[in-house]
Parts: structure tokens; C-alpha cells; sequence
């Protein structure tokens, strides 16, 4: 991995304290689509166990099409480190990725990713590697589409 740890280029906002807060002011947590597979994992974390989360047709003999997000998992979605909050306050854990290697294909490639955590003073406290398989533009296509 090039470069040495700098904390400062983990900064997707400027740090502020108590003081530079306001009410109403809003911080955005990106959106999600919620899968079958968010509601097994909740499942399996929380032991709720009740129909209306996963069966079908229970939920469709009640009058709904699918089944319902458990109250819990929703609130997990508001967790201060889904969003820009924890940034603008100080978050004290470094995450970085770093393109290790590309591996090209031929109608695909492999983007090799290089994972390290620091925590606030510097020390690396996990290391790791993530790897994805991308598809390759098609030739034909204009390179903006």
C-alpha cells in the first residue's frame, strides 16, 4: 500500500464540537433497499422468530404482500455511523481502501482491495483484503454510458 496513515484524508467533513451544532440542522444517511437477505440476518441476530418477518404467507393471509421489517432492524438503519454524523463529530476508527491490484478479464476484472483500520492514534488495528468482480464496458458502448 503506498503512502504512510494520515487520519486527515479520512474527512468527509470538517471536525466540530458541541458548540457548532444546531437544531435542525440534518445529517443524510444514504438509503437503502432492504433484501431477504437483510431480514434473515436480523432474524438470525435477533431470535425473532415471529411469522410476520419471514413467512409469506402468513403476512399475505393478513393482508400484506410481503413480510415486515422488524421495528429494531429499521432503527439500526439510523445508527449515528450510517451517516456524515459521526464524521463531523470525530469518529475515532480510520477505515481506508486501497485499489491493490486489477486483475483484468475478458469480459470481466478482478479489483483487488487493500483494508486497514487505524484507530485515533495511529496504530493499525486491522488489515485485510476485500476482492470484486466487475464487468467491462462493452466496447461498443460510449464511454460516458
Amino acid at each position: 500500500m503506498s503512502g504512510g496513515f494520515d487520519r486527515r484524508r479520512h474527512r468527509l467533513a470538517d471536525n466540530r464540537w458541541f458548540e457548532d451544532l444546531t437544531i435542525g440542522e440534518r445529517f443524510a444517511i444514504p438509503s437503502r433497499t432492504v433484501t431477504e437477505a437483510h431480514f434473515a440476518a436480523f432474524q438470525t441476530v435477533s431470535a425473532d422468530n415471529h411469522p410476520i418477518h419471514y413467512d409469506v404467507e402468513y403476512c399475505r393471509e393478513r393482508g400484506y404482500p410481503a413480510p415486515l421489517a422488524h421495528g429494531f432492524q429499521i432503527l439500526c438503519f439510523t445508527a449515528a455511523g450510517a451517516g456524515t454524523f459521526a464524521h463531523a463529530i470525530g469518529d475515532a476508527l480510520y477505515p481506508m481502501l486501497e485499489i491493490a491490484a486489477l486483475t483484468p478479464q475478458r469480459t470481466t476484472g478482478i479489483v483487488s482491495i487493500a483494508v486497514t483500520v487505524h484507530n485515533q492514534r495511529g496504530e493499525l488495528v486491522l488489515t485485510g483484503e476485500q476482492k470484486y468482480l466487475l464487468r467491462k464496458r462493452d466496447p461498443g458502448l460510449n464511454p460516458a454510458q
